[in-house]
């Protein structure tokens, strides 16, 4: 989506490259000094996920002054940017030791009075300075967060399903005569949790399509369509959670193995919920505007 955002020839000069890869993550105690043809940024940024494979970097930064004064726009708003840096400029620290999605790598990176030359910043907001007019560019950025997060959560949940049926088929927990897939209590539970997770998948895809086909139309994404896909990511994810939790739990002592594949999916969805996308207070900023309520619409 960044492309979008920047003039043609700088456009090219990052994705131009059919391996280039752009990452970021947030840094609450950075900034981007006004400067003669740009900006000089200092900070460090975590959860850059996927960052050891980019070829470029966003480094999100408050706005300031030569005189190191906040910038604000006509409105009084602090001004925010993202920095567009080469991967080799920045100064990398490996932080992700955590307990899933390792994978992601999502580690620390830090620039120290680096310029960036202003037509390699963006503004994260959907409707400023975006030169293209495609769907895409009509949704914001919080939107593709939340339903690329459920998606994820609700993949290990089917994999961690599949891994399920195929230990309880064959496995005879200790001290019992049959196998799990003869136990009713599994069986019943098993189809709950199927249920669980194709209602909510379809529930974010069916919002998804019925809000694209507005934006194909021309339209601009609403509040109303923002709160939908808000709420349905998110109780995406927590299905998701409940689903993974039943398939580790009724697994027994078998899931508890590293490298068994529901030890790595437990670890990875109980990550997925403890980000920002998986808060259960997202709920009640659904609720509050929809009694009419103040609701904080920062993450929606």
């Amino acid at each position: 989506m960044s492309a979008a955002y920047l003039d043609l020839p700088v456009a090219q000069e990052v994705f131009a490259d059919p391996h280039a890869v752009l990452a970021w993550g947030p840094g609450p105690k950075v900034k981007a000094v006004e400067c003669e043809g740009g900006y000089r940024v200092t900070g460090v940024w975590s959860f850059a996920s996927g960052g050891r494979h980019a070829t470029w970097l966003g480094a999100h930064c408050p706005v300031y002054t030569a005189d190191s004064l906040p910038r604000r726009d006509a409105n009084g708003e602090r001004v925010e940017r993202t920095m567009l840096v080469r991967t080799e400029d920045v100064e990398w620290t490996d932080i992700w030791n955590t307990v899933g999605l390792r994978g992601t790598a999502s580690d620390q990176f830090a620039l120290n009075d680096f310029f960036v030359r202003s037509d390699h910043s963006i503004t994260r907001e959907f409707d400023r300075e975006c030169r293209e007019n495609g769907p895409l560019y009509r949704m914001s950025n919080h939107t593709c967060y939340q339903v690329g997060f459920a998606g994820v959560a609700c993949g290990i949940a089917r994999s961690a399903l599949d891994n399920f049926i195929d230990v309880a088929r064959n496995k005879v927990p200790r001290g019992m005569k049959k196998t799990l897939r003869d136990n009713a209590v599994v069986q019943s539970g098993l189809a709950q949790a199927e249920v669980n997770l194709r209602a909510a998948r379809a529930f974010l895809l069916q919002s998804m399509a019925d809000i694209w086909q507005d934006l194909v139309a021309g339209h601009s994404i609403t509040v109303a369509q923002r709160m939908t896909i808000r709420m349905a990511a998110t109780h995406a994810i927590h299905k998701a959670r409940e689903v993974v939790d039943f398939a580790y739990n009724t697994a027994g002592a078998t899931a508890i193995f590293d490298g068994h594949p529901l030890e790595r999916r437990f670890r990875d969805i109980h990550t997925v919920t403890q980000q920002l996308q998986g808060r259960f207070s997202h709920f009640e900023t659904v609720g509050a505007w929809m009694l009419g309520a103040d609701a904080d619409l920062s993450f929606v």
